[in-house]
């Protein structure tokens, strides 16, 4: 990978906004080596351009030639025409990095070229504070270096794991998804607290902060979750009728099925595109 290159992002949404913000804040890549860009929402390309100082640039006026890094960030369903439309715009030694969700990187390599680089790449909208889980996966053609760069640049956003892409379906349910499970958790906690007569500032700061803390511990020591669970557990006490509450009402199997249902729909779309694909 050459020094300071020149990394331009194919959508405008909400996660390649997290990770220009995680990028940008770690001065690793200079703002004006990352381009932004879509086809026809300008005040967006104006937006970032103002908050981050990068350059926004309408898709159509893009020269790829001068690109080193292409990152994937539109939506899925726009996938297959992006990549029609690509394959005339840039180089097998090009980087690419998708974060499209249940997209493979064989579909984008039999789009494009041959011998084209792919990493497939999943971080979760925590990226935005640099504290995102983030998985990559390479395809068959992408070289050692280039894998190394990518978890580096990606380190910026926080934890990286390097994953074999079987398994990418399973960690966009448990992280790519994660973030919107704990908010629907601190929603009801929040609610309680106020029906409490709570604060909702106060009542939403301690149901985080109880949240961070656990996970801090949880990372920090050697018990398993069950074991820690079960030291701050006792008989008849108050962590007893909460658990038994969770347990009542389905809490362990609503999360376990949240989890699984979004790793099924990641499959579902991989096999959606894949079915699209043989008709074209």
């Amino acid at each position: 990978m050459v020094k300071n290159p020149t990394i331009a992002f194919l959508g405008a949404g909400s996660m390649a906004e997290a990770m220009i913000a995680g990028i940008v804040a770690t001065e690793q890549t200079p703002p004006d080596h990352i381009i932004v860009t879509n086809r026809s929402n300008t005040e967006r390309l104006v937006e970032l351009h103002n908050k981050y100082g990068i350059q926004g640039i309408k898709q159509e006026h893009l020269s790829f030639d001068k690109i080193d890094v292409l990152i994937l960030a539109m939506k899925p369903k726009h996938a297959q025409t992006t990549l029609q439309s690509l394959k005339h715009h840039i180089r097998p030694n090009q980087l690419i990095l998708s974060v499209l969700a249940g997209i493979s990187t064989a579909y984008i390599e039999d789009y494009l070229h041959e011998g084209q680089q792919v990493i497939r790449v999943m971080p979760n909208t925590s990226a935005m504070i640099q504290e995102s889980a983030t998985a990559i996966s390479a395809g068959i053609y992408t070289t050692t270096n280039n894998v190394a760069y990518a978890q580096t640049l990606l380190q910026c956003l926080g934890e990286v794991y390097i994953i074999d892409e079987n398994h990418m379906d399973i960690f966009t349910g448990i992280a790519g998804s994660g973030p919107a499970y704990f908010y629907y958790l601190m929603e009801h906690i929040e609610a309680v607290g106020k029906e409490a007569g709570l604060d909702s500032e106060v009542v939403r700061n301690i149901g985080a902060q109880t949240i961070l803390g656990a996970a801090k511990m949880i990372m920090q020591q050697n018990d398993t979750p069950a074991e820690l669970r079960e030291k701050v557990t006792s008989p008849n006490g108050t962590t007893a009728a909460g658990l038994a509450a969770l347990k009542k009402h389905g809490g362990g199997r609503a999360i376990a099925q949240a989890v699984k249902g979004a790793a099924k729909r990641s499959q579902e779309i991989s096999a959606q595109l894949r079915e699209e694909t043989k008709t074209v």
